[in-house]
């Protein structure tokens, strides 16, 4: 396993503190406050570490404040219910004494019933496809020179766009996306784990969706965004250490906010998980 992977790993493997409660080290990616899927990762861990036997099949969160990267996180999980079949836990990211985000989690019991899906996209494949890190190797000299080496550095989860964009030149698109990702090395059997680090992944680029109909993105001058809420279904089991389609749409943007989803396949065009987010997406005037 590499380094950067294993690093991400023991992030979200938070310690356990009290009963039901656990703190979470913050990685700083560069931008200004924590990123959102480091801590929906976390608390997703924090509530599978309440439950046994089950696996989480969806969580809703809600961003309620910024979260400060030089800063540990503590969670606390409430035990809602403890079903024959589900079970639900709620979660509470804590920094400086305030709540920064809240989840609701569900998990079931493995069960067997009616199965349908969507059919997957035609999408081009990974393979010849150029990784994000290295388009922006390529582009060094015009990335904002403090954010240069966290912009460039190796990432656990590789991200392929098959249709990439120039971020700092961007062109009004229609509001599609395809991107295929995966963890840079094998990270073993367990589906939480892989499903905690889907978690992590699925806020790469999903809000960007919802700019491409406008000509920009986060490092367009006078721009604000932040994920609102995040909202994830799991449908089947997976491997994140195999290479996954994230198939991304923007349906609507209105009142400085966009609304994102995301439907996300295997190589074998089975549908593992969905996604959707509602961000904040402003452009101040300019002064």
């Amino acid at each position: 396993m590499t380094d950067v992977l294993h690093k991400l790993i023991g992030l979200l493997d938070i310690e356990p503190i009290a009963q039901d409660q656990f703190l979470g080290e913050s990685e700083d990616l560069g931008f200004r406050n924590v990123f959102g899927g480091q801590v929906l990762g976390q608390a997703m861990m924090a509530a599978c570490k309440t439950v046994e036997d089950r696996l989480p099949h969806s969580m809703h969160g809600y961003f309620l404040r910024a979260g400060d990267p030089a800063e540990k996180i503590q969670y606390k999980v409430d035990r809602i219910r403890d079903g024959s079949s589900f079970a639900t836990r709620r979660v509470l990211a804590i920094q400086h004494g305030k709540e920064i985000f809240t989840l609701t989690a569900s998990f079931q019991q493995d069960e067997v019933g009616f199965e349908h899906q969507f059919s997957m996209p035609t999408a081009a494949s990974p393979e010849g496809l150029m990784s994000e890190v290295e388009m922006r190797r390529k582009i060094v000299d015009f990335i904002p020179e403090k954010l240069r080496e966290q912009a460039t550095c190796d990432r656990p989860i590789e991200i392929r766009p098959v249709a990439p964009l120039n971020y700092f030149r961007p062109e009004k698109r229609e509001p599609y996306k395809q991107n295929w990702f995966k963890a840079i090395s094998a990270v073993g059997d367990n589906q939480v784990l892989h499903r905690c680090l889907l978690a992590y992944a699925s806020d790469f680029g999903l809000l960007g969706t919802g700019l491409l109909p406008h000509g920009v993105t986060y490092y367009s001058k006078g721009m604000q965004v932040a994920s609102l809420d995040h909202a994830i279904w799991f449908h089947r089991d997976f491997r994140i250490d195999d290479w996954l389609l994230y198939d991304m749409d923007s349906p609507s943007a209105s009142q400085g906010r966009g609304f994102n989803r995301g439907n996300i396949y295997n190589t074998d065009g089975v549908l593992v998980a969905s996604v959707c987010q509602e961000a904040l997406i402003r452009r101040h005037p300019k002064k």
